[in-house]
C-alpha cells in the first residue's frame, strides 16, 4: 500500500560523471506518449515518470555512444508537464508543484556496468539504472517535505528527504523499484491510519508494478518501521482512485499479483557519491 507513494519527483550525478540535461522539448516528447490515464492524479506519477525515464533512456541508448547519464532539471520537466497538461502553474497539482519549488532535479545513470553485477533470481532486465534524486544543501532549505495524498484509499502522508536513491530495474512486463532510500509514508485514515499514527511513517524499502491490458496499475510494495515490515498491493485506477488489494473476478490481475511476487535478487554495485 505504501508503495503507491512511489511517485518521485524529478537530482544530481555522482561526483566526476558528466551528464547530459534533457531538455524540455525531449520530456514533453516523452510525456505525450503517456495516454489512458489522468496525469495530475498523486497516484499516477510514479507511473508517469517511469514512462518517461525509459523513453528518454532507449532514445539515449541509440544517440549517445557514450552513454551519459542523463539529467533531469525541475524547471524542465515542470515546464513540460504544464505543456503536457495544459494547466496553469497555480493549477499543478502537489506532487508536481512541490519538487519546482524546491528545486529537485533527477539524475539516472542506465550503464549497466555501474548499476548491477549479476542476476541471481529472477529474467533478466531490459534496464537497469541508479537513480538520485535531491535538492541543493543550502540553509534555506529544509531536509525533507511532506504533502498528503487525499485521493488514495487509505489516505496518505508522503515525506521524500533531500536525497533519494532507488535501483530502477525494467522487465518485459513489470517494473522494480529496488533499494529505496529517502522515501517514508503511513496511512492516514482507516485502521492502518489509527496503528500508524502511533508508529510513525514508515521508510519504504521497494516497489513492483505492472499494468493490465484495460490499464489498471497494480502496485506491490514494502516498507518498514523499526521491527515491523509493511507488504501490500494496491490497484491504481486510470482517474486515479486507488484500492487495497485488487477487484473481485479477475484472474488476470490475481496473474499479476502471482508475478510481482516472484522472487528477483540482483547483486548491484555500490553506488558512486551521494549525489550531493
Amino acid at each position: 500500500m505504501l508503495a503507491a507513494t512511489l511517485w518521485l519527483a524529478p537530482g544530481p550525478a555522482a561526483a566526476g560523471d558528466a551528464a547530459r540535461v534533457v531538455s524540455r522539448g525531449e520530456i514533453l516528447e516523452a510525456m505525450r506518449r503517456s495516454r489512458g490515464y489522468d496525469l495530475t492524479a498523486t497516484s499516477n506519477g510514479a507511473r508517469l515518470q517511469v514512462e518517461v525515464l525509459l523513453h528518454v533512456v532507449r532514445r539515449a541508448e541509440r544517440a549517445d555512444p557514450e552513454r551519459r547519464p542523463l539529467r533531469f532539471g525541475h524547471r524542465e520537466w515542470y515546464a513540460a508537464f504544464l505543456e503536457r497538461t495544459g494547466l496553469a502553474p497555480d493549477e499543478a497539482p502537489i506532487y508536481v508543484r512541490l519538487p519546482f519549488e524546491m528545486g529537485q532535479d533527477l539524475v539516472i545513470d542506465y550503464r549497466r556496468e555501474r548499476v548491477m553485477e549479476e542476476v541471481v533470481q529472477g529474467p533478466w532486465p531490459r534496464t537497469v539504472a541508479n537513480v538520485r534524486i535531491f535538492w541543493p544543501e543550502v540553509p534555506e532549505k529544509p531536509k525533507s517535505y511532506s504533502y498528503d495524498d487525499l485521493h488514495s484509499d487509505p489516505t496518505l502522508r508522503v515525506t521524500q528527504e533531500r536525497l533519494i536513491r532507488y535501483r530502477l530495474v525494467e522487465y518485459v512486463d513489470r517494473v522494480w523499484y529496488a533499494e529505496v532510500t529517502g522515501l517514508r509514508g503511513r496511512p492516514t485514515s482507516g485502521a492502518l491510519g489509527l496503528l500508524f499514527k502511533l508508529l510513525g511513517e514508515a521508510r519504504v524499502v521497494e516497489s513492483r508494478s505492472a499494468v493490465s491490458r484495460d490499464g489498471l496499475q497494480i502496485v506491490r510494495g514494502r516498507a518498514r518501521k523499526l521491527l515491523f515490515t509493511r507488504v501490500g498491493t494496491v490497484t491504481v485506477w486510470p482517474d486515479g482512485h486507488a484500492r487495497q488489494g485488487i477487484p473481485k473476478g479477475r484472474p488476470d490481475l490475481q496473474a499479476i499479483v502471482q508475478r510481482l511476487k516472484e522472487p528477483l535478487e540482483i547483486r548491484f554495485r555500490p553506488f558512486e557519491g551521494d549525489g550531493s
